[in-house]
């Protein structure tokens, strides 16, 4: 008997669409198997990439930013900014069904996680330290995402 996943509302940004579509849901070793050291470590097991290291942190490309490990819509590029931290990041996510964030208190202080809403993948932490429309920050490592041209 197999069992079927849960479903999630994801928006899908070449349909400009919100589809409900399952969760992707694989054990830590069909995760190793499947992606780079590097995502495994920051996107699996919520490691954090050094401050202005990522491929992404200067980047200025026109287009899309996905969940490395599940292609699924994250961030578009509009809505990056230079936050002078040395991460990508984003005033706002693509939609706010694609992600979810959740209470982190390691590192001994309170902030908030940010996950791929699709496949639980870490993302970074949003701060309320951001620009304006909406005040937030969006602080990513470039890791976890996977930029894809307009």
């Amino acid at each position: 008997m197999q069992i079927e996943a849960e479903k999630v509302h994801i928006y899908f940004h070449k349909d400009g669409k919100i589809k409900i579509v399952g969760k992707i849901e694989k054990t830590e070793l069909e995760w190793k198997k499947i992606l780079d050291p590097g995502v495994y470590r920051i996107a699996r097991e919520k490691g954090t990439e050094l401050a202005f290291t990522g491929k992404y942190h200067d980047f200025h490309g026109d287009g899309i930013y996905r969940c490395a490990c599940c292609g699924t819509d994250l961030f578009d590029s509009k809505t990056k900014f230079d936050s002078g931290t040395g991460w990508p990041s984003f005033w706002e996510p693509i939609a706010a069904e694609n992600v979810k964030t959740k209470m982190d208190r390691s590192l001994l202080t309170k902030r908030v996680e940010v996950l791929c809403a699709r496949c639980n993948a870490h993302l970074g932490h949003v701060f309320d330290d951001g620009p304006l429309p909406t005040g937030k920050r969006y602080c990513m490592n470039s890791k976890s995402l996977e930029f894809v041209e307009r």
